[in-house]
């Protein structure tokens, strides 16, 4: 989650006018007008999780199962390097005060850069799917999907797709 706020608040600082565009898809994608712009990788190596960031900044690969757009469509395209030293710069920004306060501005943050509360999604858990609205986070960042029938699911790692 930190990773996701700091991107997006790098994206959303180069995207200046056009920032309002932008959001965060659970757990850590960045879209503008609901189009893949960027997605974060982390794997853990011992104790210490590696970040791996791939963002779409003066063209969007072609995909055929999905849409993806990059930043320059929503302005001019970033210097990578300048790109990069103010996401450093933001993620030191974000890490100091989730270590400092906790996950729950870090959370606030986050849901501030969502998608709306009762955005249709789908979660692909494994063989299994679940399809539900959008319902927030819980205190940890675990999803809630609220289900067709009323019950909240709450989802702790799996693809989650825009339905």
């Amino acid at each position: 989650m930190v990773t996701a706020v700091a991107l997006h608040e790098t994206a959303a600082a180069w995207a200046g006018t056009e920032a309002r565009r932008l959001s965060i898809k659970w757990p850590n994608d960045l879209l503008a007008n609901g189009i893949k712009l960027a997605g974060v990788l982390l794997e853990r190596e011992g104790d210490a999780v590696v970040i791996g960031l791939g963002v779409n900044l003066a063209e969007a690969p072609s995909l055929p199962d999905r849409a993806t757009i990059a930043l320059s469509a929503l302005g001019a395209a970033p210097d990578p390097a300048a790109f990069l030293e103010d996401l450093t710069q933001s993620l030191a920004r974000w890490i100091a005060r989730w270590r400092g306060e906790g996950l729950a501005p870090i959370r606030a943050a986050w849901l501030a850069a969502a998608h709306p509360i009762g955005t249709a999604l789908q979660a692909a858990l494994g063989d299994e799917k679940i399809e539900g609205l959008f319902e927030g986070l819980d205190a940890e960042g675990a999803l809630r999907l609220r289900r067709a029938d009323g019950a909240i699911v709450t989802i702790h790692a799996g693809d989650v797709f825009l339905a």
